[in-house]
């Protein structure tokens, strides 16, 4: 019925002088248009737009009415539209004689409008079978944008007319690098890439920047600087989130998927790709989604691998960005719900860590003890002072891991947050990681010799450290042993009680389980016991053997 009545119309219309063509006239065609698309006609309403016979009114009014009939569907309608609308679009903006960036802008943003809500395809499969077909419409918008940016290249004389097509395209580019790039997974291995829609479309969009007169060297090297280089005013304005979306975007695509990337002068050292791309990797890695934390995970690998170790200057850290981007790396490892990115996150702060200098190391350190909240991270940053001291020790003496500047750093390790009300159980791994650490100091620095500073902060350690630690693990063990007695009471008759652990009650827990919980907690303040015990009495025999020597 819908098509019966277009056709209807449309024979009116033919009849008709384009003067005597009026704004109702295509009203009524573009509603009979929207119909036939509602009762999925799209073929045949295809065949009728395509028909040379049926060019209808201005070109003004017709853009107008294709923008309206690409802006109604939703879902899995809005890509047939697209693809059936892009060709007649662009013939009657190709045949605008005034204001043609206008409309290119505006049936550009119309369109991304339109794509930004369809789901990107994350997997192979995915991609395949592009339900949504955002994969089709991607290519196909850029066929519907050449002529445009044709058009600005072939205009020698820079005419106003053509600056403002310049920064419709522009503005196009960085919507299309934030959605769908930004979140866009990459066919791997590269070998692939040639088969890859997206990955198409990106090199595209990149090649269309550098045609219109913005390489992207040009374009994000110049991003975040206070004196810009390039003019285009509206980002000047706007620095927003979006434009740091699309260049993190455009950094990624560059540096990891090695698009456009001869266009890199040769010459960079790779410390500077490292601190240009530190901000970019900061984006990334503020975002939540596994595509997008993934990418800044890669951008950062890709930058250090290019970068020797200890190598890294500790004056980079006085950059913002080089410390936010390793707090990113913990908030990733501690609270990211995908271990595969949990893991990578821990190997690039290692590998992070190996590229500073030993200031720039002694810093970190001390920033993230002091921010990560959180006691295996402790407990690994800790590990990493005692590797610093080990190599120090072994090798030529590092001030930065020796002597009062390592004092001031074992004061931070070397403590109870809470005194002997710290919670043992949630802070166990910074105290065994302590403990070894301290361990090793008294093995390896002879009090005589006090290369650490140990044994002259030797009282506050103890006061501020073990004696803390010792009242701390007998009230632990008193709560936990007295746990274990009410538990197994309540398991004798068969019911449900709630048990504490951690500073947390764990409510309607069977009795068994709750046995098996408290066990392990007191296991584990027995390992601390343990270690304490070996620690007191290497500090003790190391004492008595120097004041044996002394006394010689």
């Amino acid at each position: 019925m819908a098509v019966e009545e277009l056709q209807s119309i449309i024979k009116r219309c033919q009849i008709l002088e384009e003067q005597d063509f009026k704004e109702e006239d295509f009203g009524l065609f573009q509603l009979a248009g929207q119909r036939c698309l509602d009762e999925g006609h799209i073929d045949q309403l295809f065949e009728i737009i395509q028909n040379e016979k049926n060019k209808l009114c201005n070109p003004k009014e017709l853009l107008l009415g294709l923008l309206e009939l690409i802006e109604e569907p939703s879902g899995k309608q809005i890509s047939p539209v697209i693809l059936l609308l892009l060709r007649p679009l662009q013939t009657v903006i190709q045949k605008l004689r005034h204001n043609r960036a206008y409309s290119v802008g505006l049936a550009l943003s119309t369109l991304w409008s339109q794509l930004s809500v369809l789901p990107v395809p994350y997997t192979q499969g995915q991609m395949q079978a592009d339900e949504y077909g955002l994969c089709q419409c991607c290519e196909a918008l850029v066929e519907f944008t050449k002529p445009f940016v044709e058009e600005v290249t072939g205009d020698k004389e820079n005419s106003v007319e053509n600056e403002k097509l310049k920064d419709e395209l522009l503005k196009f580019c960085f919507k299309s690098l934030k959605c769908p790039l930004l979140t866009a997974q990459f066919l791997e291995p590269p070998e692939q890439a040639d088969t890859d829609p997206l990955r198409r479309f990106a090199a595209e969009i990149i090649g269309f920047l550098s045609a219109i007169g913005y390489p992207f060297p040009k374009v994000i090297f110049n991003h975040g600087r206070k004196k810009k280089t390039w003019d285009y005013l509206e980002f000047e304005e706007e620095e927003d989130k979006q434009l740091s979306d699309s260049m993190a975007s455009l950094a990624y695509l560059v540096f990891v998927q090695g698009i456009s990337i001869d266009q890199l002068p040769m010459v960079l050292s790779p410390s500077y790709l490292l601190q240009f791309n530190m901000g970019h990797i900061e984006v990334l890695l503020q975002r939540t989604e596994e595509s997008v934390l993934s990418k800044g995970l890669d951008l950062l690998e890709n930058s250090l691998l290019r970068t020797e170790d200890s190598s890294l200057l500790h004056q980079c850290l006085e950059i913002k960005s080089f410390l936010t981007v390793p707090q990113g790396l913990v908030k990733v490892m501690t609270l990211c719900p995908i271990e595969t990115l949990r893991k990578k996150s821990l190997a690039l702060l290692q590998l992070y860590i190996n590229k500073l200098d030993s200031q720039g190391k002694y810093t970190l350190f001390r920033c993230l003890l002091n921010t990560s909240n959180h006691s295996g991270v402790e407990a690994f940053i800790i590990q990493n002072i005692k590797n610093q001291i080990d190599m120090s020790l072994k090798g030529t003496p590092n001030k930065w891991f020796t002597g009062p500047q390592l004092v001031s750093l074992l004061h931070l390790v070397l403590f109870l947050p809470e005194g002997a009300e710290t919670d043992l159980l949630q802070n166990s791994d910074r105290i065994m990681a302590s403990l070894n650490l301290l361990r090793y100091l008294v093995i390896k620095d002879n009090e005589n010799d006090n290369q650490t500073g140990l044994w002259t902060e030797l009282e506050k350690i103890e006061n501020n450290f073990l004696k803390p630690l010792h009242t701390g693990l007998n009230m632990s063990k008193a709560h936990y042993e007295a746990e274990i007695k009410n538990s197994q009471e309540v398991q004798k008759s068969k019911d449900l009680c709630s048990v504490t652990v951690g500073g947390e009650e764990i409510p309607n827990m069977p009795p068994e389980m709750q046995l098996k919980v408290l066990h392990s907690a007191l296991f584990t303040f027995d390992l601390i016991e343990s270690v304490l015990a070996r620690v007191e009495e290497l500090i003790e025999i190391k004492t008595k053997s120097t004041s044996d020597e002394n006394m010689r």
